[in-house]
């Protein structure tokens, strides 16, 4: 391993091994990740009298990638999972993948389809599921492996598998438990069927949107031959499966027709007129056909009427022999054909466009077909009410509130959840039939005889549960239940759960309710939504749109850090945001300015003994600068800022706060402000001038670096942890942030860390507290100032053209004595940070510079005099010659927008290219005309 990618102990004294010059996030992310692995820090201790915080993670598919919502998830967790184990708090991140039994399926089987020509069927259960295990071998660790690429600090020691032996077992105590208590069943209901899986799905697998279709218009002729009545369908195809007409039993229209019968005129079948309130009077002509076997409304319909249950559209999407001539056509096919016929018969009335609710498979995106069924489904009712109490009396906090209201509606509008699935990968139904009795037998263990009759000659049901059955348990099922596990004991319930808004009724609910049933208490205390990453044109990202974006290409190319960076700072909860590869760039830059400003200072601790000043906040008073004081003061106040928002889980808002302060506060003034003081420019006597102003100066970046690394850490875990490495530390390998903790052995991490004999490691170190000793108000106010009349200058600079490396003479017309005092005391740093030659300090007075231009910040009116630095006549003209142009083409725009034939008739991509170009042009003739006005005064 090289010198640039070892992680271990700093120094005492003095800095660590010098950083690079140049940041390279691929060394020092493996190799630091390495490290925490080889360190053990990520393992959760039980520590009996101390409250745990405990995450579980949203299992991917065992069989899948990382993709973007992964990433923004995971990061958030983790950010959470790292602050805790900083604050000292015993910490779990339990990892895991779920089988998922879906999608896994159809992945498995696409391969074999395009490698072997083989399907499921081919191979049979046992077969094809043996295959799905060597998948799992072969694929399984590929999740794990780019979670820990990102930085995901999970307890690897405690990994678990949604169809692993324990909760195997968890899985069928669930399944005896509800229906010992009559809470699973088997019946013959509607459900959704997927006719390219083959398999059965539970309402919230189904997408529904709207989208383009037709609505038919046909008539059924009377039996008695005195007409027609006109029935509108959307499904023409299900025609062939009707056994009655529907009207309202209050249409004014046809009370007339109520129990007559129609001859069908694509069957030929005598069928009722039936009247039911489930008619909507408004669709179409009010009467609608029923088949029952087709459609769940229908369905109801039909059990309430006693009417015949005709399938005509099979498993496969293919017409049955029930339809006749069009028996073995493809549904969509015999659609096209019926149409066809019925016009060809005189039938046909008439088809209009029409908009309609179409439900695919969220899998693989097919129409699903609503078909009668015989399933295993779960009684929920009684398993909501809890489920509805726990979030309405406050145990569980869904964040953000607004998501409360949806979670009740789907609760309190829930239908019973069908829970069998027709595929072979997964956990299969714990209920075998006996051949003699036709009873049905459910233990915990496989049995081998029937528990009513005794016969051996029993059966297995040959479905499996739906995956969401097992993911329900997760939060308990991964700690030991339903044994009395001492994980179980210690870190349930769990403290927060990390999701999309997108899975709150697939998970998020079901766990709820099944922990509060198996366990009597709730899974997790707070529910922390997020929403989707989009790309930057807002857009979903998915294959057909050829948009999606892989994590691993952004991280090989930018670094974790930055795409972390990235994600956090554009999260507000359960929003949605959008992936912009500029802003992963702006993450990758700060990671630089980070590193460079951490060489500087490393550079300059060469000589530094950390120890050297025992009372640093009487050392600041006595010793320091302004601008020693001010920083620390910034940073207790920033310190808090994060704090604040990371409870009020605006982990954005927390991150954002961070960049600033670095970036801005502690880069670009502190570090700049104390340079010559490092350099010993600054004489004793002046303010942290000399040897032991020297000595602050470096205490000061020393204890500012090492807090801001600290509070930086859970963000962007690898750049923080890999320059910590080198900061010098105080004896018993103490860092600054260590120093100030009195109660440093109750620090979880930290103290197993030392018992255990690994390295000082960031990961373990404890969290900054803002220290109400550090704050100096005085100096804020006084530094502010100085910083404020150095920006004032710099504009004027850069507005009137002033070439970088001129000097210049500012003068300071002070409001009041302390203003001034406070002027002369930062003079330094203006003569060097705002590029000025001399600079005057005076009281207001009317009496102004010549030909200078001005700017006011508070309390204070600063002037750059021009003459000698820019040729004012000169520049008033070239800004008065571009004024005119961009008027003239402001001008030339405005027509244009003007005129109604443009505006009408062009594309919209065109006048909005030229709205556009209107704001800029006004938006640079008034920067045109301020700085004429600015040059204007100064040549009076």
């Amino acid at each position: 391993m090289s010198e640039t990618t070892t992680l271990g102990p700093g120094r005492s004294t003095g800095a660590g091994p010098e950083l690079p010059s140049r940041y390279d996030h691929k060394e020092v992310e493996d190799a630091t990740y390495r490290f925490w692995l080889e360190g053990d820090y990520f393992r959760a201790p039980i520590v009996e009298g101390r409250e745990p915080f405990t995450i579980v993670i949203p299992p991917p598919n065992v069989t899948g990638a990382l993709h973007m919502g992964h990433a923004l998830d995971n990061t958030l967790q983790d950010i959470l999972i790292r602050w805790h184990r900083m604050q000292g708090d015993p910490t779990l991140w339990l990892p895991g993948t779920d089988h998922a039994g879906l999608a896994t399926q159809i992945k498995v089987e696409e391969v074999l389809k395009k490698e072997e020509g083989l399907t499921r069927y081919d191979l049979g259960r046992e077969k094809f599921v043996e295959r799905v295990w060597q998948w799992k071998a072969k694929y399984g660790d590929t999740i794990k492996k780019q979670l820990q690429k990102l930085g995901c600090s999970c307890d690897w020691s405690r990994e678990r598998f949604t169809m692993d032996e324990g909760l195997s077992r968890a899985v069928r105590a669930f399944f005896v438990r509800l229906y010992e208590k009559g809470l699973i069943y088997r019946g013959e209901r509607m459900i959704s069927w997927c006719p390219t899986d083959r398999t059965a799905l539970s309402d919230i697998e189904v997408e529904r949107e709207e989208e383009a279709g037709k609505l038919y218009y046909f008539r059924y002729p009377l039996e008695d031959g005195s007409g027609f009545i006109e029935v509108a369908t959307t499904r023409p195809e299900t025609m062939l499966g009707d056994t009655a007409v529907m009207v309202h039993p209050e249409d004014e229209r046809y009370k007339h027709l109520i129990g007559k019968r129609v001859r069908h005129p694509a069957t030929g079948r005598l069928i009722p007129i039936i009247a039911d309130a489930a008619v909507d009077p408004a669709f179409g002509t009010g009467a609608v056909k029923v088949t029952p076997a087709h459609d769940p409304t229908d369905f109801e319909v039909g059990r309430r009427h006693n009417l015949e249950f005709v399938q005509v559209i099979g498993w496969q999407g293919e017409m049955t022999e029930a339809a006749g001539k069009y028996a073995g056509l493809d549904r969509y096919e015999c659609r096209k054909r019926i149409v066809e016929d019925m016009e060809a018969q005189g039938y046909l009335v008439k088809v209009e466009d029409h908009r309609l609710a179409l439900g695919r498979c969220q899998r693989c995106g097919t129409v699903v077909e609503p078909l009668v069924s015989q399933q295993w489904f779960v009684r929920m009712k009684p398993l909501a009410e809890p489920a509805i109490a726990a979030v309405r009396d406050g145990r569980i906090q869904i964040v953000p509130e607004r998501f409360t209201k949806v979670y009740m509606h789907w609760l309190e509008n829930i239908q019973d959840w069908c829970i069998s699935r027709q595929i072979y990968w997964g956990h299969r139904i714990p209920v075998w039939y006996c051949q003699d009795c036709g009873g049905q037998t459910v233990a915990m263990e496989d049995p081998t005889h029937c528990q009513h009759c005794g016969s051996a000659r029993i059966e297995q049901d040959p479905d499996c549960l739906d995956t969401w059955f097992s993911s329900a348990l997760w939060p308990f099922s991964t700690l030991g239940w339903p044994d009395d596990t001492p994980d179980l004991r210690y870190f349930y319930p769990t403290t927060v759960l990390v999701t999309g808004y997108d899975i709150l009724f697939f998970w998020v609910a079901r766990m709820i309710f099944s922990a509060l049933e198996l366990t009597g208490e709730i899974p997790f205390r707070t529910v922390l939504l997020h929403g989707l990453v989009r790309d930057s044109q807002g857009r979903k990202m998915s294959k057909s749109l050829g948009n999606g974006i892989d994590p691993l290409e952004v991280i090989d190319k930018y670094g974790a850090d930055a795409l972390r960076f990235m994600l956090v700072t554009g999260n507000t909860p359960g929003n949605d945001q959008r992936f912009y590869w500029e802003r992963v760039e702006a993450g990758r830059n700060f990671a630089n300015k980070l590193w460079n400003a951490s060489r500087f200072v490393l550079m300059n601790l060469q000589d530094f003994d950390p120890g050297a000043i025992g009372d640093f906040v009487q050392a600041l008073r006595e010793h320091g600068a302004p601008e020693d004081r001010w920083i620390v003061s910034r940073l207790q106040a920033v310190a808090g800022q994060v704090q604040q928002n990371l409870e009020r889980w605006e982990l954005g808002l927390a991150a954002t706060a961070l960049y600033d302060f670095i970036w801005d506060e502690f880069c670009d003034w502190y570090i700049e402000m104390v340079k010559p003081r490092l350099y010993g420019k600054v004489e004793a006597g002046l303010p942290g001038g000399g040897p032991e102003g020297r000595r602050v100066a470096q205490h000061t970046l020393w204890y500012v670096l090492d807090s801001v690394l600290h509070l930086l850490h859970p963000f962007m875990p690898f750049v923080t942890e890999a320059i910590w490495q080198r900061l010098p530390r105080l004896g018993g390998d103490r860092s600054a942030t260590a120093a100030m903790v009195p109660d440093l052995d109750r620090h979880v991490a930290w103290r197993r860390a030392r018992e255990m004999g690994a390295a000082p490691a960031l990961v373990a170190e404890p969290w900054p507290r803002p220290n109400p000793a550090l704050r100096f108000a005085e100096d804020e106010a006084r530094v502010a100032l100085w910083r404020d009349v150095i920006k004032a200058i710099r504009n004027i600079r850069a507005e009137m053209g002033v070439p970088a490396g001129k000097k210049a003479e500012v003068v300071l017309q002070a409001a009041s004595p302390e203003v001034a005092e406070t002027l002369r005391a930062g003079t330094v740093h203006i003569l060097a940070l705002a590029q000025a030659s001399e600079v005057r300090i005076e009281p207001v007075s009317p009496a102004k510079p010549e030909q200078a231009a001005a700017a006011v910040v508070t309390g204070v009116e600063v002037y750059v005099p021009l003459k000698g630095l820019i040729d004012v006549e000169k520049e008033i003209a070239r800004l008065t010659k571009e004024r005119d142009e961009i008027a003239r083409e402001l001008e030339r725009t405005r027509a244009k927008l003007a005129n109604p034939n443009f505006v009408t008739r062009a594309a919209p991509a065109a006048v909005e290219k030229e709205r556009a170009k209107e704001a800029e042009f006004v938006q640079k003739l008034s920067a045109l005309e301020a700085r004429l006005a600015m040059l204007q005064r100064a040549r009076q």
